[in-house]
């Protein structure tokens, strides 16, 4: 195999390593900062949903975490944690990317839908970097791919 076969086919697994590193890296980051996870105050999830809500593109979502800011808080970083690691080991790996994609999506429209212009706003980019992703999973270097090839080989050792 050739190096330009080389890199294409390992040509996502920069973007698994971005992407994953930054999840879990998001996850932890929230799940251990207190004032974060707090229902109100400076620098909670609270506070900042209350400052998005009326520039927000979809307010209603808004209103569903104010209900219980804090485990909205809990819910979103332990699905960064959950994405992030199912992306990095390959577990998963295209419900992980649109996990990903979802969060990223719901916080353009929430947090970075003020951001003008839209392009300093870098939640588009992350919800644009887990498509690829979504469509095609984790090819190489994944636990999808030892539990399909296990899949396949006790399946041929069925039907011999």
């Amino acid at each position: 195999m050739g190096i330009r076969a080389t890199a294409a086919r390992y040509a996502l697994l920069p973007l698994r390593i971005f992407l994953g590193v930054t999840f879990v890296y998001a996850g932890i980051d929230k799940l251990t900062d207190s004032a974060f996870l707090a229902d109100s105050g400076s620098g909670s999830i609270g506070e900042l949903m209350r400052q998005v809500r009326d520039g927000s593109a979809v307010p209603w979502l808004v209103d569903q975490g104010l209900k219980d800011p804090s485990a909205f808080g809990y819910a979103m970083a332990y699905g960064e944690l959950a994405v992030g690691l199912g992306i990095l080991v390959g577990l998963l790996s295209r419900l992980a990317a649109f996990g990903g994609a979802l969060i990223s999506l719901s916080l353009w429209l929430t947090v970075s839908w003020q951001s003008d212009p839209y392009y300093y706003g870098n939640d588009l980019a992350y919800l644009m970097a887990w498509l690829p992703l979504v469509l095609a999973g984790a090819p190489y270097l994944s636990l999808d791919v030892v539990i399909s090839r296990r899949r396949r080989r006790q399946g041929s050792q069925l039907f011999t």
